[in-house]
């Protein structure tokens, strides 16, 4: 049965995510896919879903969205006011949604992205073998008004079981993000390293799905490197002293320092931080 999603308002940037367009960064394709990876399984987790189906990402300030045919929905990550047809709900619970209604947003309460995740996951084109929307490789890369989402539609109701499962949300709060020294890292001076790993650091209103700078100076007295591979969770020093950490948007390659690498954890939580919040590294090695 065709079913379909359509965007009555697009929000701030909402984006169809994977785990990730893996196997192609040879070509300078990167490799995409969900911000937050704990929160995108989890919502697929309390569905049911294969942990890999497509979700949608919302950052920030939601869309509105109104669905054609019965479906369940989940929503993990920030916390972001969730409505159906003006009713609030919550997160990390299972709806069953039904032909006509509406799923808005409101007030952003804590963290940055939220996931909401369909049963059988969003079913918009795969291109290079992933979901994951990008500029100049998928058809679209970001919500637009009137866009249609593709979905498979049910009526049935899985068995219930008494099994429970908890979301911790601590992680949406805190301001700890977890690290590993990079390449580069042991070329820093004591003291240089001895900021990295003792200062707080602010989130720069230049921020993306590609990278997010940081606002506060480290002095660089490193030469530029030979340009050589990043991965997102890369961050490189500048040489004006700025920090920007890639993210899964990223490029292949960069010819600044690479004097960290955030944990997979850490990536979690950085990308739920909006503009003017905290973050300090906690070295893991």
């Amino acid at each position: 049965m065709k079913a379909e999603i359509e965007v009555l308002q697009p929000g701030l940037f909402s984006t169809i995510q994977d785990p990730g367009r893996r196997g192609f960064l040879k070509y300078g394709i990167p490799m995409s896919g969900v911000m937050d990876f704990y929160a995108a399984k989890f919502a697929n987790l309390i569905l049911r879903n294969n942990p890999d189906s497509a979700v949608l990402e919302i950052t920030q300030m939601g869309p509105k969205l109104r669905f054609s045919h019965p479906v369940k929905i989940s929503i993990c990550g920030a916390l972001l006011s969730p409505k159906i047809n003006n009713f609030p709900i919550q997160n990390n619970r299972v709806y069953k949604i039904e032909a006509g209604d509406e799923l808005s947003f409101g007030k952003r309460e804590v963290g940055c992205r939220a996931y909401l995740a369909i049963s059988g996951g969003f079913k918009t084109k795969k291109v290079l073998k992933s979901r994951s929307w990008f500029e100049g490789v998928t058809d679209n890369f970001k919500l637009i008004k009137s866009l249609k989402l593709p979905y498979e539609s049910t009526n049935e109701s899985k068995t219930e079981t008494n099994t429970s499962i908890k979301f911790i949300s601590e992680y949406l709060a805190t301001s700890e993000i977890e690290v590993f020294p990079g390449p580069e890292f042991d070329l820093l001076s004591e003291s240089e390293q001895e900021i990295l790993r003792s200062h707080n650091f602010s989130i720069d209103k230049n921020n993306n799905r590609m990278a997010i700078q940081l606002q506060e100076i480290v002095e660089n007295t490193l030469k530029p490197i030979i340009t050589g591979p990043v991965l997102p969770g890369t961050v490189q020093l500048t040489p004006s002293g700025k920090l920007i950490v890639l993210m899964r948007d990223c490029q292949t390659t960069g010819g600044y320092p690479r004097v960290i690498q955030l944990s997979e954890t850490g990536m979690n939580k950085i990308a739920q931080k909006i503009i003017g919040e905290c973050v300090s590294f906690a070295f893991l090695g």
